[in-house]
């Protein structure tokens, strides 16, 4: 199925050689535009990933004895 909007007409086919560089090239392009978080960011969330968890646990475990 083509785009409507007439995009890609002078693609290449995406199982040709050319397609695939076409898309490798594509795909570090967008790799290249993506904007990493710095380490304090990334300990910071993961910190209140873990302790969503256990509280969770938690919660989940007292209502566990308190119905079981």
């Amino acid at each position: 199925m083509r785009n409507r909007s007439g995009e890609g007409r002078n693609q290449p086919a995406w199982w040709t050689v050319a397609g695939i560089k076409l898309f490798v090239g594509e795909v570090q392009a967008e790799f290249s535009k993506i904007v990493w978080p710095d380490k304090k960011v990334t300990l910071g969330l993961t910190g209140m990933v873990v302790l969503f968890a256990i509280l969770m646990s938690a919660y989940l475990g007292t209502i566990d004895l308190l119905l079981g």
